[in-house]
């Protein structure tokens, strides 16, 4: 069960669809984990003779899979961190018509796609699909620290140590959650910890 149906939430909460295949020049996907099942959904031979897989696996084995798909280009990273600058070289040397394709977790959608958009591809060359963890990247309003795969609520800043409260609004920029001080007027008095979606 790699779908998730997100409930209906503010504005500024993202909204994900599915890939789709699309006709460019250029096919770039990025993806992490379980993201891996939507690049097989969509993958055409037609597609993998001009696209470029960056796959980060997570604990998860895709990649022989993704491989068999023959892609001009594959990478494999061990993180989001470790390929980053990978895919930001990939987004410079970009040419007219390149379609984007994230699929995964939120937070690698978010990162990957404010790349993308810093490098000036327009929006509607980017899809988003997610699949997998429903874990959040969340930035503690505080001290701006970022603390990644987020699963509970309230949870612990991994940086100043503030109890937060998960909070819906999101930040492109910063491609994170934003989280507030849940005890600020009553130290201490802080819920019991459950799931974001519980």
């Amino acid at each position: 069960m790699s779908k998730f149906d997100f409930p209906p939430s503010i504005k500024s909460r993202p909204v994900y669809g599915t890939l789709t295949a699309r006709e460019g020049n250029g096919h770039l996907f990025i993806a992490d984990a379980h993201g891996a099942e939507a690049i097989l959904d969509v993958a055409t031979p037609e597609m993998m003779a001009n696209a470029h897989i960056i796959y980060i696996p997570r604990g998860e084995s895709f990649g022989d899979k993704l491989r068999a798909l023959n892609p001009a280009q594959y990478y494999e990273g061990p993180s989001y961190a470790a390929s980053v600058t990978r895919i930001q070289r990939v987004l410079q040397d970009a040419k007219m018509g390149l379609q984007v394709y994230l699929t995964g977790t939120e937070g690698l959608m978010g990162q990957a796609q404010n790349e993308a958009m810093q490098a000036g591809i327009p929006h509607t060359a980017i899809q988003t699909e997610h699949r997998g963890s429903v874990a959040r990247r969340m930035q503690c309003v505080h001290c701006k620290g970022i603390t990644e795969d987020v699963e509970t609520d309230p949870f612990v800043c991994s940086h100043c140590g503030l109890n937060l409260f998960v909070r819906d609004h999101y930040s492109r920029r910063l491609a994170a959650y934003q989280g507030v001080c849940i005890d600020a007027e009553d130290p201490g008095n802080v819920p019991a910890a459950k799931g974001i979606y519980e």
